[in-house]
């Protein structure tokens, strides 16, 4: 009896780690990897616990990817602000009343 994962139904599974936040796809994580440590399963089992951990640890960095991203482009565009730039808009030497 063959019990392997038919094509569909692994790219299913696998498509909607793409939909979880950070916080969704780490907490699985953590849940698949308990898993896979506290034995018990069978072998189709465990290589499709691993199939759905490895999908979750890619989503998870690549939410950590954009983070650093993110922080990267906020930290150059402020070194690239003229001197001054930083102050709130108030205290930047408009009218006074």
């Amino acid at each position: 009896m063959d019990v392997t994962p038919q094509p569909s139904e692994t790219d299913d599974a696998l498509a909607d780690v793409s939909t979880l936040s950070y916080e969704q796809a780490r907490d699985e994580l953590v849940t698949v990897v308990g898993r896979l440590e506290s034995g018990g399963t069978t072998l189709e089992e465990s290589l499709a616990l691993w199939e759905r951990g490895e999908a979750l640890a890619d989503r998870c960095q690549s939410w950590l990817d954009g983070a650093r991203d993110r922080l990267a482009q906020a930290t150059r565009a402020r070194e690239e602000a003229p001197e001054g730039d930083d102050a709130p808009p108030a205290d930047r030497g408009g009218d006074e009343a």
